[in-house]
């Protein structure tokens, strides 16, 4: 203990009496000093006593669902980015199979004492989770900051792109091309982001094609995973049922609607149009060019660092939803609709 409190002391660059008084939590010590001291703690890889554990002022923690979807380390990116610049440090935790849970993960980044957190597609997306978890979160005075989902049961603030009007201009486009027979490939039911798009895409189906909205749902919708391989089960079953067009709730899902075209001997765009979404980084150099609806990932992640700040600075921001425009991104994966859509040979 004597040959802590001396490097302590020394890194410091004051008395093994003054150490001992601000580790044992002891007044009469100066702000600064106090400061210097418990920085020599953190240089030195010492632990911090639990009691002297505050809020450090430079570490924000960012949760992400995975790094596989290429708009997950994209919109890190922008956040990381934006924090740097604020003076803040950034940790990234990721959710992986078998790994760390959302809970796991935030009790961690709580534990090493984080200004606040920023959740990316977290459980306050999904329907069928306990939103307890954000208002015990609140309960112990860490600001957060939830992206790309919405609770009413949350009193937080929200960052997300309009689902609804990313369908909306996807099947807008479509239209305009000739199609008539869409389909929409997306995730579980239970995500509101999926909700969202089913409610955008049957509005805009009905309203342009003038078609019954349980015929939309039944022949129209197919849920799968947030992945390539769902993207392509999806798109094989849409396809069964006679789809010229399919919309995809993401663009990795997007690629394996691609794939199970061409598997049938199809070709995108002449045979089948597909239209992704995000936009993610590299997407416009596939083979063809996805035509994708753009997630506004640059102005949602200055936005939530923007309202994390003010979170931590006590003017929070309002118990709301901030909703970003999406943008349609024409490139070659649509094409005008053909009469009949046959394999090939």
């Amino acid at each position: 203990m004597t040959a802590r409190l001396a490097d302590i002391a020394a890194q410091a660059g004051v008395s093994e009496a003054t150490v001992s008084r601000v580790l044992n939590g002891k007044p009469g010590v100066a702000a600064t000093t106090r400061q210097s001291v418990l920085a020599a703690l953190d240089v030195l890889g010492y632990e911090r006593p639990v009691r002297l554990r505050g809020r450090s002022a430079g570490l924000v923690g960012l949760i992400t669902p995975e790094l596989e979807n290429p708009i997950f380390p994209a919109l890190a990116q922008v956040i990381g980015q934006a924090l740097t610049r604020q003076g803040y440090t950034p940790v990234l935790a990721t959710q992986t199979p078998g790994g760390s849970t959302e809970d796991e993960l935030t009790e961690m980044l709580v534990d090493r004492g984080v200004s606040g957190i920023i959740f990316v597609s977290g459980l306050h997306a999904d329907t069928s989770a306990d939103m307890d978890r954000y208002e015990q979160l609140r309960a112990q005075g860490v600001p957060f900051v939830l992206v790309d989902g919405f609770s009413e049961k949350v009193r937080a603030p929200f960052i997300s792109p309009d689902d609804r009007a990313a369908m909306r201009l996807a099947v807008t486009h479509l239209v305009s091309l000739g199609h008539t027979d869409i389909g929409l490939a997306l995730g579980p039911k239970r995500f509101v982001p999926v909700q969202r798009k089913i409610e955008g895409f049957v509005r805009a189906v009905r309203e342009q094609l003038g078609l019954d909205e349980d015929a939309v749902h039944e022949r129209f919708v197919q849920h799968s995973l947030f992945t390539l391989e769902g993207g392509q089960a999806a798109a094989a079953a849409l396809l069964d049922r006679g789809c010229t067009a399919v919309v995809c709730a993401s663009d990795m899902m997007a690629l394996g609607a691609i794939r199970a075209a061409r598997r049938r001997g199809l070709e995108v765009p002449d045979d089948i149009s597909v239209v992704g979404f995000d936009d993610s980084p590299l997407i416009a150099f596939t083979d063809p060019p996805l035509t994708t609806v753009r997630k506004p990932v640059p102005a949602m992640g200055q936005s939530a660092v923007n309202t994390l700040l003010e979170e931590i600075a006590g003017t929070p921001a309002p118990r709301s939803e901030f909703v970003f425009m999406p943008e349609l991104v024409v490139r070659g994966s649509t094409a005008s609709a053909r009469k009949a859509s046959s394999p090939k040979g």
